[in-house]
């Protein structure tokens, strides 16, 4: 008997050590040295990784954000220098992608296309903004390590958390915490956002500028997701998919051998000019338009795309983008296509169809994405837990309701003339596309007196631009020049 209540002693202080180490950790730091190269010039730099909470209105924490903060040490003054804010999307998705693969320090160890290689983990960026900019990664509540805290046996309420206007209020709460633990007010700023991140950072600008006070010098947004173009009727949501068609048959040959012969971006402009002047207002006309005009543009739809006109008039010229990745190569290899990048191959268990059976691209980045991020975060930052890091976490249902960021962004912009925005945005992107982008960018100020502040670059490469080695630099000199040319430079912010 004795025996027995030893066992079950030891036992019970195991499953305490094991529940002790699962605590949420909610206010929490280990800092690091590290140095590197990036184009050329040797740096050294901190890294600060923690968890900073997120206050409710009595003061407690109703959440944990995890984050990791990058500032170079060999520098003068740091409060000058430029700040960067980077979050990615989902929503729900952890702040790893550009973490561990676009501007910060270290990147994926990954072929310069973008596809996993083993040994799984990290090396150094190169080309990394952190030589102009020090960045901080933050993960929303439930990404990552962040994690809501529950109340007296009561999960937190996750109306707070979980919505387009919840998660911009409480994330703009936090980015003030963090600026003033870091004394960083005096500091240019810039939010960049991937995917959902888009519409999180069109958000944030306005909320940091009319609630915190905090005014930015710039918003960045990596193939972002805009529901105001995924909520618009056919003739635009389907329109707009229209010259994504075009670079991703260009890309796999699909295309007739006028156009195969030429660059890829001497051929998009005619796809664009096509969609606009010829699709849109074919779709406009819905079950109305005549049958000859309907097989007119349905053949011109098929020179552009790679696919059969009987395949784009079964789908009366609206086609999915689903089908589109099923149908593109389903004659030729019986491969299907990848959604957010349309470069990467999958095998279906049947070649017929009207969609994929998973997406290729993202199973192969979550390949080399998750074991490099665990042990780049225990055995480089040195950040210990048994919390498991969600690459997606649980934030669903997600209230999209009274999405007003589009509108929010251009009254930022027009109270704020420091601040300017730069769209990155790959050609092979089939989630968030890239002239869905540009439609975006020309939809914010309709006034057009704002225009000079808006810049667009596109990438041979998809959703994750920064995974080809050619686009890591090209995306990253882009950024840099973005962030020297929108640097105030003693310049009053005046009209």
């Amino acid at each position: 008997m004795k025996k027995l209540l030893s066992l079950n002693f030891l036992l019970l202080l195991t499953l305490a050590v094991i529940a002790q180490k699962r605590e949420i950790p909610v206010d929490t730091m280990v800092i690091t040295n590290h140095t590197s190269t990036i184009n050329g010039q040797k740096i050294t730099y901190s890294a600060t990784t923690g968890t900073q909470p997120v206050w409710d209105e009595m003061g407690e924490p109703s959440a944990a954000l995890f984050y990791t903060y990058y500032k170079r040490t060999d520098v003068g003054n740091s409060a000058n220098r430029p700040l960067l804010i980077s979050f990615n999307g989902g929503p729900g998705s952890a702040s790893v992608w550009m973490h561990v693969a676009y501007t910060g320090p270290k990147v994926l160890n990954i072929d310069d296309e973008g596809y996993p290689v083993q040994p799984y983990g990290v090396h150094d960026n190169p080309y990394s903004v952190l030589d102009v900019a020090d960045i901080v990664f933050v993960n929303p509540a439930n990404t990552g390590y962040s994690r809501t805290i529950p109340a007296t046996g009561k999960e937190v309420d996750k109306e707070k958390f979980f919505g387009i206007n919840a998660d911009i209020k409480y994330l703009a709460e936090w980015i003030n915490t963090f600026v003033t633990r870091h004394e960083r007010w005096t500091s240019p700023k810039y939010i960049i956002g991937e995917s959902y991140g888009g519409t999180r950072v069109s958000g944030l600008a306005l909320e940091l500028q009319e609630r915190q006070w905090m005014y930015l010098n710039g918003v960045i947004m990596v193939s972002p997701a805009d529901y105001k173009v995924f909520d618009s009727d056919v003739p635009v949501s389907s329109g707009l998919n229209m010259p994504y068609y075009t670079a991703a048959a260009w890309y796999h040959k699909m295309l007739p051998s006028e156009l195969q012969s030429k660059d890829l971006l001497d051929v998009l402009p005619e796809a664009e000019k096509f969609a606009l002047d010829e699709l849109m207002p074919a779709l406009s006309r819905g079950g109305f338009i005549s049958d000859e005009e309907k097989t007119q543009v349905a053949k011109r739809m098929s020179y552009y795309t790679g696919l059969s006109e009987k395949s784009i008039l079964q789908n009366n010229l609206d086609v999915p983008t689903s089908f589109f990745w099923k149908d593109l190569l389903r004659d030729k290899t019986g491969q299907t296509i990848g959604r957010l990048d349309s470069r990467y191959l999958g095998i279906d268990k049947v070649e017929s169809g009207s969609r994929p059976d998973y997406s290729a691209e993202l199973t192969s980045w979550l390949h080399s994405f998750t074991p490099a991020i665990n042990y780049y975060v225990r055995e480089h930052l040195k950040f210990k837990t048994d919390i498991k890091y969600n690459m997606f976490g649980p934030v669903h249902p997600w209230d999209d309701s009274n999405n007003n960021v589009r509108e929010g962004l251009r009254q930022a912009m027009a109270e704020n003339p420091y601040l300017n925005v730069l769209f990155q945005t790959g050609y092979y992107d089939g989630a968030c596309t890239y002239f869905a982008s540009k439609y975006t960018m020309w939809q914010i100020d309709p006034s057009g007196k704002m225009q000079d502040r808006f810049s667009f670059k596109g990438y041979r490469s998809g959703h994750m631009m920064y995974l080809r080695k050619e686009d890591l630099k090209k995306s990253n000199d882009d950024l840099r020049e973005f962030i020297k040319n929108t640097a105030a430079k003693g310049k009053a912010a005046k009209y």
